[in-house]
């Protein structure tokens, strides 16, 4: 008997290893979404008294300490090196490909007043779609791939984020070699909750807004998807979210791009020309279950785009619930 118990154990847990609902909130709305990166990221350089990048960084460096100080932010890093220079030179500890660095750092005397001859960044701004609230944890998914920093192509460390409201102003539209994009008024004093995650697979976080007026679909299994007509939830003017007809011409369960499809409402293609910028984490809803979010589109086609499964974003996002301790009845 005892052996039986443990066997059954060991079968029952993997189906329970994930713990997300059977019904969820669809998204659609467009979200504003800030990220701060774990660190400043170096993006380029500027000439200083004649000298390019004197110090021999590389694009996509990540700064993290100055003189043995933590550093999070563009602001915190000049106040450090102005309070810590000595002989024209302060310490700094870089991240390079996951190994940490120190150099010394020498800085240029310009009219009183020192130079570093670095672009960097410390935080990134934009646009993307909801995909997914889980009513019972309030975890949410979004965008269904990652955010990078375009200048050195390399994902962003999340130190903090937020998501928060905003409004669709107008639309330019995607042609055949060019994604159009989504432009949006902003409203970041309205949260909608925090970002804490971001992997290939969408950003992940904790919802904080008001979901009790919102419904909930049943969740979609690969086995559910089939090619055919569906339609993808999003938002082209306002705050109003929309339903558009796609249909589904391929499936795989290989990898994060799971669905491919074809847009078929003729109002989304007159108004967008296709997938754009921005609709990333669009939900995919057929036979009135969400079975997937837009994650790409076809630069060559961009009626065509490609989707990811709903069920790989929830498991992606059960990861937030790392210290959850399951009870097994």
């Amino acid at each position: 008997m005892k052996r039986y118990l443990i066997l059954l154990i060991l079968t029952l847990m993997p189906l329970n290893i994930f713990a997300y609902s059977d019904k969820i909130i669809p998204g659609g709305q467009t979200l504003g979404i800030e990220v701060k990166n774990n660190g400043i990221i170096v993006i380029g350089f500027y000439r200083v008294n004649g000298k390019l990048n004197n110090n021999n960084l590389k694009v996509g460096d990540i700064i993290t300490k100055i003189n043995g100080i933590d550093v999070y932010n563009i602001d915190e890093m000049i106040d450090l090196i102005s309070k810590n220079i000595s002989d024209n030179k302060v310490t700094m500890t870089i991240n390079r490909d996951n190994k940490e660095i120190d150099k010394e750092f020498i800085l240029e005397n310009t009219d009183g007043k020192y130079k570093t001859g670095l672009y960097v960044k410390d935080r990134i701004t934009g646009i993307g779609t909801l995909s997914y609230i889980d009513p019972e944890t309030k975890i949410y998914g979004a965008l269904g791939h990652e955010i990078i920093e375009t200048t050195t192509n390399k994902l962003i460390e999340i130190k903090t984020g937020s998501i928060f409201k905003t409004s669709i102003t107008t639309i330019d539209k995607s042609v055949k070699g060019i994604a159009g994009t989504k432009n949006a008024k902003f409203y970041p004093n309205i949260n909608y909750g925090t970002v804490t995650s971001n992997s290939n697979k969408g950003i992940y976080g904790i919802y904080s807004a008001d979901i009790s007026y919102k419904n909930v679909l049943e969740v979609g299994k690969y086995s559910d998807v089939k090619t055919g007509k569906a339609y993808i939830r999003t938002v082209i003017n306002g705050n109003k979210e929309e339903d558009f007809e796609i249909e589904i011409d391929k499936i795989n369960n290989n990898d994060i791009k799971n669905i491919h499809f074809k847009i078929t409402s003729s109002e989304l293609l007159n108004k967008t020309g296709g997938v754009v910028q921005g609709m990333s984490g669009s939900p995919i809803i057929q036979d009135n279950k969400i079975i997937g979010a837009v994650t790409h589109v076809i630069i060559d086609n961009p009626a065509s785009g490609y989707g990811i499964l709903i069920t790989t974003m929830l498991e992606e996002g059960e990861k937030l619930l790392k210290n959850y301790n399951m009870a097994i009845a």
